[in-house]
């Protein structure tokens, strides 16, 4: 096992997408599970998905996650520190400094479970990501995508309700904008801090997170700090997955025991000039139609 750091002024070089990562945070790093070399287990990604905070992948990306199991082609980047967490019990006393380093290694914990290719923590404070002038943060996004040159990104959804997390969607979507049109990934946002069967059934993308329970338990539990320190996010995770497999479809049995909802938002990498705002938007207003048509069916009729 081999746990990498590199510091602002070191830069690695990637052998696949011939792109290049600088770290601006000193407590920013490369945790590469299979041990070897850190540029080489990035090369290796397939699906990568980029979080706000420690256990945001784990909540959002099993789909992925359990499909790549035991091939290492799975990537995590966890954006903030987490430092600004809320925190009460055993951890009530814990302060930010360390509950930094809590949080770094639970999520370093969770891609070992997981066998992750590698995990990347880029240790911003939740100020910075929802900067909007932090063209740092893009950058190193950025020279992340170039150098993992990964198929799919997953990340949060436009319509999130934590600032933090749409932030860095926001992120995502300018750093993606800037590869070479020709290399673009797949872009899909997913759900956290707000469900996402609000959306039209045609336009959700549904995620089987059937597979390896124990492993997506796994993968939850791993974050006692949040676990004992007052948000049961392990069971609420679970719970909204069983509700989407058993609520998606009114007149069928279930196709998946477990399911996480997604939108695909790879429109907005390709046309430049859509706006994310618009582009969320118009995701409502096709929901509130639906919602309006349904109703009024038997009022006119």
């Amino acid at each position: 096992m081999l746990h990498l750091y590199y510091h602002a002024r070191n830069t690695l070089f990637s052998r696949k997408g011939c792109g290049s990562v600088t770290f601006s945070n000193p407590e920013a790093g490369i945790y590469v599970p299979a041990g070897g070399d850190a540029m080489g287990a990035l090369a290796a990604t397939t699906y990568l998905c980029v979080g706000a905070h420690p256990d945001d992948i784990e909540i959002m990306a099993y789909g992925p996650i359990s499909r790549c199991f035991g091939t290492g082609r799975f990537t995590g980047v966890t954006v903030t520190d987490g430092g600004g967490s809320p925190r009460t019990g055993l951890y009530s006393q814990v302060s930010d400094a360390q509950m930094k380093k809590i949080r770094a290694t639970e999520q370093n914990t969770a891609a070992r479970l997981g066998g992750y290719a590698a995990q990347v923590n880029l240790a911003w404070p939740s100020g910075g990501v929802k900067d909007p002038a932090n063209r740092v943060l893009t950058g190193e996004l950025k020279a992340l995508f170039l150098a993992a040159a990964p198929e799919t990104i997953y990340t949060h959804n436009l319509a999130d309700k934590h600032m933090t997390h749409v932030a860095v969607a926001m992120h995502v979507i300018r750093a993606v904008r800037e590869l070479p049109a020709g290399s673009r990934p797949r872009l899909i946002g997913m759900e956290v801090w707000r469900g996402m069967d609000w959306l039209c059934d045609g336009d959700k993308i549904v995620e089987d997170t059937s597979a390896r329970p124990n492993i997506s338990a796994a993968l939850l539990g791993v974050y006692d700090s949040q676990i004992s320190g007052g948000k049961r996010y392990d069971l609420a995770t679970q719970g909204r997955r069983l509700a989407n497999a058993t609520f998606f479809a009114s007149h069928a049995v279930d196709a998946c025991e477990s399911a996480a909802f997604g939108l695909d938002m790879t429109p907005l990498v390709h046309d430049e000039n859509l706006d994310p705002a618009a582009f969320i938007a118009g995701h409502i207003e096709r929901f509130r139609a639906e919602v309006e048509n349904c109703v009024r069916a038997f009022i006119n009729s």
